[in-house]
């Protein structure tokens, strides 16, 4: 199992969602690949809905412009 820390880079405002720079979550997946691209990023799209109430997919965001992945 891994864990992660996923923070946004910059701000972004697309299709009713507003994203702040220093937004951040932490994921804990059972593969050591980035959360970001595995199954979709499902987990990271997930966690931002439940602690932020946002869909970061939904901004656009779900890449590594927007987000910086860190293993902890």
């Amino acid at each position: 199992m891994a864990r992660f820390r996923i923070t946004t880079k910059q701000g972004r405002s697309c299709n009713g969602v507003r994203i702040e720079p220093g937004m951040s979550v932490e994921v804990v997946t059972q593969s050591m690949s980035n959360p970001v691209s595995t199954n979709g990023g499902q987990v990271v799209i997930d966690a931002f809905y439940r602690i932020y109430g946002i869909d970061i997919k939904k901004a656009g965001c779900l890449n590594s412009v927007y987000l910086e992945v860190e293993r902890l």
